[in-house]
C-alpha cells in the first residue's frame, strides 16, 4: 500500500460457517487426526461440501488406525461444532465420502530424508510473509477488523447470546478503511452479510449488528449508517454448503493478509508441514513479524522459494518498503538465514509444527492470532527472535 497521500483499501473475511471454511475446517481436522496418531504422517486432504454431502479426497501416509469411518465421524463433529443442523446441511444427515489414498511414491522419494539427503520441500513454490504496524498484532488493519467483527458475532452465537438470536453460521464481512500518509484513520464503509432464520427483517438484523461492529472498531471509526451495509440482497436464509458449494483452499487471501501483501498462490488447510505452501508461509510470517517487532522497520515483506525435493531455499528476499530504520535489506536477508534454518525440517522444528494444532487455524486467519503456549498453537506469531535479531545487527 502507498506510503503517502490519501486512499481507500478494503479487505474481507468469512466466518467458519462459510462453505469454503467448512471445507478448510474438515481438511484440517483430518490433518490433526493423522498428526495425533503419528507426528510424521503425510497429509494432503481436500474437502468438498455441498447440499448434505461431504467429500474427502487427497493423499495420506499414516497409521491404519486412522480409518475412513473415523474420519467421517470427525467430519461430522466438525460440522456439528460449526453449528450446522439445517435441512440442507446437517451434521447428522450429510453423506460423507472418503476418497483419500496413499501418497505418491515419486513425491515421497523427493521429500523423505535418507542417507546423506535431508528432508526436501514437498513442492516447488514461492511463499510470502508480511507484518506492519497498523495494529498491535502487526497485521493490516482492514483484514484484522474484518476478522474481528465475524469472530465476535460467532462467539455470541455460540454462547447463545439473545442479541444475535436467529443468526446462523454462514457470514461474510468487508471493511474499507481510509488511509492518510500510509496510516488508517477510519472506516468509510462496512459490509456484513449473515445467514438468518426465516422471517427476520433486514432492518432488524442491521439494528442488532450495529453495536457489535461499532465496538469492534477503534473509537470514532464507525462509518455513517448509510455506509453500513447489512445483507444487501435483503434476505440470506439459504446459506452454508446448501447455498453454495465449498472447497478447501479457496480463501487464501482471507487466510493471509487481505490483499495487503503478495501471495504465492498455495493454500494451507489440509497440508502437513512438509508442504512448504504451509510451513514456509508460517516461517515467513514469523520472520517478518520479528523484524517489525524488533523496531527494524514499520513494514516487512519476506519471500522464500523452494524446489521439490530440495531442502534449502533457493532464494530469500526482504522488502522493507522504504520504512527501514537504518537496516540494509541485503544484510537482513543473510542474518535471517543465519538465525533460522529455513529448510522444511528446520522450520518444522523451530515452530514445532508436527502436532495436531491446525483445526483452529481454519477460520479467521492464520496470522495475527494469539500464540497459546499450553496448546502449542500459532507458534509463528511469537516474537522471541527479537533479541537475537537486534544482537546480530548490533542494536
Amino acid at each position: 500500500m502507498r506510503e503517502s497521500g490519501e486512499y481507500l483499501f478494503t479487505s474481507e473475511s468469512v466466518s467458519e460457517g462459510h462453505p469454503d471454511k467448512v471445507a478448510d475446517r474438515i481438511s484440517d481436522t483430518v490433518l490433526d487426526a493423522f498428526l495425533a496418531a503419528d507426528p510424521y504422517a503425510r497429509v494432503a486432504c481436500e474437502t468438498l461440501v455441498t447440499t448434505n454431502r461431504i467429500v474427502l479426497a487427497g493423499e495420506t501416509r499414516g497409521p491404519d488406525t486412522v480409518t475412513p469411518d473415523y474420519l467421517a465421524h470427525l467430519a461430522r463433529m466438525a460440522v456439528h461444532d460449526i453449528g450446522y443442523d439445517q435441512p440442507g446441511f446437517s451434521w447428522k444427515n450429510a453423506e460423507v465420502f472418503c476418497h483419500l489414498h496413499a501418497q505418491s511414491a515419486d513425491i515421497a522419494k523427493g521429500v523423505d530424508a535418507g542417507g546423506n539427503k535431508d528432508e526436501g520441500a514437498g513442492d516447488q513454490g514461492i511463499m510470502f510473509g508480511y507484518a506492519c504496524r497498523e495494529t498491535p498484532e502487526l497485521m493490516p488493519a482492514p483484514l484484522f477488523y474484518a476478522h474481528l467483527i465475524l469472530r465476535r458475532i460467532s462467539e455470541m452465537r455460540r454462547n447463545r447470546d439473545k442479541m444475535v438470536e436467529g443468526l446462523q453460521p454462514d457470514a461474510k464481512s468487508q471493511v474499507t478503511l481510509r488511509y492518510v500518509d500510509g496510516k488508517p484513520v477510519g472506516a468509510t464503509s462496512i459490509v456484513v452479510s449473515t445467514q438468518h432464520d426465516e422471517g427476520m427483517e433486514q432492518a432488524e438484523i442491521k439494528r442488532l449488528l450495529w453495536p457489535i461492529v461499532e465496538s469492534s472498531l477503534p473509537d470514532g471509526w464507525m462509518p455513517t449508517e448509510r455506509e453500513f451495509y447489512v445483507n444487501p440482497t435483503g434476505q440470506f436464509v439459504i446459506g452454508g454448503p446448501d447455498g453454495d458449494c465449498g472447497l478447501t483452499g479457496r480463501k487464501i487471501i482471507v487466510d493471509t493478509y487481505g490483499g495487503a501483501a503478495p501471495h504465492g498462490g498455495g493454500a494451507f488447510s489440509g497440508k502437513d508441514p512438509t508442504k512448504v505452501d504451509r510451513s514456509a508461509a508460517y516461517g515467513c510470517r514469523y520472520l517478518a513479524k520479528n523484524v517489525v517487532a524488533a523496531g527494524l522497520a514499520e513494514k516487512c515483506t519476506l519471500q522464500i522459494s523452494y524446489a521439490i525435493g530440495v531442502s534449502h531455499p533457493l532464494s530469500v528476499y526482504v522488502d522493507l518498503h522504504g520504512t527501514g530504520h537504518g537496516v540494509d535489506e541485503t544484510r537482513l536477508e543473510t542474518v535471517l538465514r543465519d538465525l533460522m534454518d529455513l529448510s522444511p525440517r528446520g522450520i518444522r522444528e523451530h515452530l514445532r509444527l508436527n502436532r495436531p494444532i491446525y483445526a483452529v487455524t481454519s477460520a479467521y486467519g492464520h496470522f495475527g492470532r494469539e500464540p497459546d503456549e499450553e496448546k502449542g498453537t500459532f507458534t509463528w506469531e511469537r516474537t522471541d527472535l527479537v533479541p537475537a535479531l537486534k544482537a546480530a545487527l548490533g542494536r
